[in-house]
């Protein structure tokens, strides 16, 4: 299942619990996301997993204990929360479940918490701590995204969690800061600064890291409509926050055709950091199937987020198009910004080759294959994007090998490669150059060494 595609359905919108929630029930081991939230300061005990069925679909519901603070280490010292309240969190699927979990203890901090949930879903926290040599508290759980920062960049996580983790609160933080007219460095978060919503950040980035998907799509998701209430008063739907994410990513939104608030903010930056490609779910085949729900119901469907994990279809003749333009005209500047444009566009892979046109004119074509859902953006992008006034295009068929990816330990670090599968049968492994390129710049050594490195130890593990 790793190494694969992903591809993410969001019909009744995306939040983070619902990501967390559909990448348990895909098969990701919940060990994984708890030792992330154990090196933040969080804590595994704080996740409550369960199956439940939402109008008809058994989906993996989530829930965050999100009693005290996780952010009282501070950067010249730190305090231990005072405690003497203990309790027990139990998180199960029944039998033929995708994965399994145990009950578990935990310390919480002497606290009154009051929650209260408007009607679109919003939720507003006030805790009153008590502890001994304490005065009484009362606030928001609001935290500055300087100390969230701080604590995840120090966090014993693996370089991977922790550079998607920080990604996606980047994504929020720039969002916040352009909304408020502020700099990101003095944003203070609320509704996603609360302990669950750190939690569903930082327990997703860890999850997907352990996926490791080679490519991530989404066709598009689902934010609703109306008004919400929260800090900062009666705004309209979609969130301010969630739609300037979106926008940034150049992610695709559809309206949903409910009058609440579908994607979060929280939910928007996990897409926005995660997804490759804003498209149709490939030509492949279906390797695994999670669900994640959502705490809400919604009148006319499962409140429910869906993840593919898919192969290519080994053996199957596949149809693509192939589009080609020859241009003698352009600025060979223009060309990195077209061949972008056009994957943004779908193309599944763009090249350029060189040629000699008419009167000895030395020229390129511009080559793109796409999917036929795909090829008429492909063709406008092309258009768009490069001097040529016209495309010819064909239709053509491949065949595709599996791919999956594993990754080897070397002196160098951690290095993927990825692995051509002709059924059972390993036909080609070659490590992945950007992770090489990576680690030669940081240990100073040419890149020919880390790729021999990646190899050798891959060899070494067969």
């Amino acid at each position: 299942m790793r190494g694969l595609h992903l591809h993410i359905d969001c019909p009744a919108g995306a939040a983070g619990d619902m990501m967390l929630g559909a990448l348990i029930d895909l098969g990701v081991p919940v060990e994984v996301i708890g030792q992330a939230l154990d090196a933040i300061g969080a804590g595994r005990q704080r996740l409550s997993v369960q199956r439940i069925v939402k109008r008809g679909i058994a989906a993996v519901d989530v829930k965050v204990d999100s009693s005290g603070h996780i952010l009282d280490e501070h950067r010249h010292g730190s305090r231990q929360p005072h405690s003497h309240e203990s309790g027990r969190v139990k998180a199960e699927l029944p039998s033929g479940g995708s994965g399994k979990f145990v009950a578990i203890k935990f310390r919480a901090e002497t606290a009154t918490r009051h929650v209260t949930v408007d009607e679109h879903g919003d939720k507003t926290e006030e805790i009153h701590a008590h502890g001994p040599g304490q005065s009484a508290t009362h606030g928001h759980a609001h935290y500055h995204y300087a100390d969230i920062r701080w604590r995840i960049s120090r966090a014993f996580l693996t370089e991977g969690t922790r550079g998607r983790a920080l990604d996606i609160f980047d994504r929020l933080a720039r969002a916040e800061a352009k909304l408020h007219g502020t700099t990101v460095d003095e944003v203070t978060f609320h509704e996603v600064g609360a302990i669950d919503s750190i939690v569903d950040i930082v327990g997703t980035a860890a999850a997907l890291e352990w996926l490791a998907p080679a490519s991530v799509t989404c066709a598009s998701v689902a934010m609703g409509h109306g008004t919400l209430n929260c800090a900062h008063g009666v705004l309209p739907v979609p969130a301010p926050a969630a739609l300037e994410v979106l926008r940034e990513a150049g992610g695709v939104m559809a309206d949903g055709g409910v009058a609440t608030e579908l994607c979060t903010p929280t939910g928007a930056a996990i897409l926005a950091s995660t997804v490759t490609q804003w498209t149709a779910a490939p030509m492949a085949r279906a390797v695994a199937v999670g669900w994640g729900a959502g705490d809400s119901e919604i009148h006319d469907r499962a409140n429910v987020l869906r993840l593919v994990v898919m192969a290519p279809a080994v053996g199957l003749a596949q149809s693509v198009w192939q589009i080609d333009a020859n241009i003698d005209d352009m600025s060979p500047e223009l060309t990195g910004a077209a061949t972008d444009a056009l994957f943004a566009a779908g193309a599944i892979d763009v090249w350029w080759t060189p040629i000699t046109m008419k009167k000895g004119r030395p020229a390129l074509t511009l080559s793109a294959l796409a999917e036929a859902a795909k090829r008429d953006d492909v063709i406008a992008a092309i258009l768009r994007e490069t001097t040529t006034i016209g495309v010819r295009y064909g239709e053509l068929h491949r065949r595709v090998l599996e791919r999956r990816f594993v990754e080897v330990d070397t002196r160098y670090g951690r290095i993927p490669i990825k692995v051509a599968m002709d059924g059972n049968a390993v036909v080609n492994a070659a490590p992945e150059y950007d992770a090489c390129a990576a680690a030669a710049r940081t240990h100073s050594v040419p890149v020919k060494l880390v790729f021999s490195a990646a190899l050798a130890a891959y060899d070494g593990q067969r």
